[in-house]
């Protein structure tokens, strides 16, 4: 339910602050809030949202692909309880590509170990059949 509010709150900034955004800007951000709403709730639709060649570089040094991820996150190796906006740094879209530069806070379990971490996250985004779908995804680890 947490995650549908935060949703519902970035929509609503989306939408409220409608001239700083073209349509496009403000479905790719709300693609980025879905992202970040699935993980947090370890939701398996999470999968829709990615390209078919997604790569993830993890802060730790993994690398990670669809089948990877989607191995690890149906198995519960590692479960997210908080994944949170903080900050966005860069936004640049140009024709059917995007990327985006942005802070997250993430809390939640790895092998039933806790974690907290702040990340900086770089994200590719391509746009397929209309909508936005991640490509790639790099997170460095911030230490505060």
């Amino acid at each position: 339910m947490k995650s549908v509010f935060s949703l519902l709150i970035l929509v609503s900034f989306v939408f409220g602050f409608s001239q700083k955004y073209s349509k496009k800007e403000k479905a790719l951000l709300i693609q980025v809030s879905k992202l970040d709403s699935l993980m947090e709730n370890n939701n398996s639709k999470i999968l829709e949202l990615f390209f078919d060649d997604v790569s993830f570089g993890h802060s730790n040094g993994w690398v990670q692909n669809k089948d990877d991820f989607k191995s690890d996150f149906e198995s519960g190796k590692v479960k997210y309880q908080s994944v949170q906006q903080t900050d966005l740094k860069a936004f640049k879209i140009k024709n059917k590509f995007a990327n985006i530069r942005r802070i997250i806070a993430v809390k939640g379990l790895y092998k039933n170990e806790s974690f907290e971490m702040k990340l900086s996250v770089l994200e590719f985004w391509i746009r397929q059949k209309g909508i936005w779908k991640l490509w790639n995804r790099q997170s460095v680890n911030l230490k505060s």
